[in-house]
């Protein structure tokens, strides 16, 4: 109590992290420290964009009862928009020029910033995590689908339009795969969560005598196959699932090649939940690198490493950003832009 006043906890700010199966939400300080978290379920993407906005309002409701809420940030799995208003396409959600920014602050009631959840990623891990420190990164985040991010002396570079850092839609195998983008061949049909699963999927599908012990953890049902499953497998000495991370792994490697050719970046960050995998995903992926960067054994080759901050790491960025643009205001200008990148 003070002058007779009820004592208000101090403003904070929530950054939630929208992925293909789930939506993760937190409370999070100016030193990057999660006060508390969320996590739900991501509805179908058949479902309207009004069922995963109420997601997010149920996110967010929760963590406002214990939390003085200021502003909200959003790392949405899709293309946003330069002005960050709009998430114009979510290969993995309902969105289709969705006006999300807008339709968040009118039902919650307090400035909302919305970004892609790889920018918000490696915002993130810039600030707080393994890429403190350094100015020029590549951020590869590995969930459903595979996200991505550049930051150039310590901004995010989101291109013309904002869409840059789409890297899980290059293609890497002509006429390959059909990707959910709606072309063929792309990066994340062979690296990624869903790659992962379905590669376990196949071999316990064909009954492979190779997946005799990944069968018998799903009683014979491929369906019952997750990422975590496989991993666990993996870590317990499995053939099959270990040779499945291999196969992720190297295509991994062989996309970050692409991507050093392309920006040579001092360091990569591998984040999302595929990358709990560690060393068994990484290893292959370093491999794979060396073997396919271009100029090998003449020029510098970027240590790859794990993203510190884990799964959290998109909604921690999404708060950091929503808590500065609070703080700073529009006047702020051009150190507004330097601090969090947006162009």
């Amino acid at each position: 109590m003070t002058n007779g006043s009820a004592w208000t906890p101090p403003q904070a700010a929530v950054g939630v992290d929208i992925g293909g199966t789930k939506v993760l939400a937190g409370v999070v300080d100016g030193a990057g420290l999660v006060v508390e978290r969320v996590r739900l379920n991501t509805p179908h993407r058949s479902k309207k964009p009004a069922v995963v906005e109420d997601t997010i309002v149920q996110a967010v409701g929760t963590l406002r009862e214990t939390s003085n809420v200021a502003a909200v940030g959003i790392g949405a799995a899709g293309f946003v928009d330069g002005a960050g208003t709009r998430v114009l396409f979510a290969p993995h959600l309902s969105w289709r020029n969705e006006p999300l920014k807008d339709r968040l602050e009118e039902r919650l009631k307090v400035p909302v910033l919305v970004d892609n959840d790889a920018n918000t990623t490696a915002w993130a891990e810039v600030r707080f995590g393994a890429g403190r420190g350094h100015r020029q990164i590549v951020c590869v985040t590995l969930g459903t689908g595979i996200g991505g991010a550049l930051v150039v002396d310590g901004r995010v570079f989101r291109g013309g339009n904002g869409l840059a850092g789409e890297f899980g839609h290059m293609q890497v195998v002509p006429e390959g795969r059909r990707c959910e983008c709606g072309n063929r061949g792309c990066w994340e049909q062979y690296s990624s969560g869903n790659a992962l699963v379905r590669e376990a999927r196949e071999l316990v599908d064909a009954r492979s005598p190779a997946a005799s012990q990944l069968r018998e953890l799903v009683d014979d049902d491929p369906d019952k196959l997750t990422g975590t499953v496989v991993t666990e497998a993996a870590r317990a000495g499995d053939r099959a699932a270990i040779e499945i991370f291999v196969e992720v792994g190297r295509w991994l490697g062989t996309g970050l090649a692409g991507l050093c050719a392309a920006f040579d970046p001092e360091l990569i960050i591998i984040g999302g939940g595929v990358s709990d995998a560690d060393g068994l995903l990484l290893d292959p992926a370093r491999e794979a690198l060396g073997r396919k960067l271009t100029g090998g054994g003449f020029r510098p080759e970027p240590p790859v490493v794990r993203a510190e901050l884990g799964t959290d790491a998109g909604f921690i960025g999404a708060a950091d950003l929503a808590w500065q643009d609070l703080a700073h205001g529009a006047s702020a200008g051009h150190d507004l832009q330097h601090l969090h990148g947006r162009s």
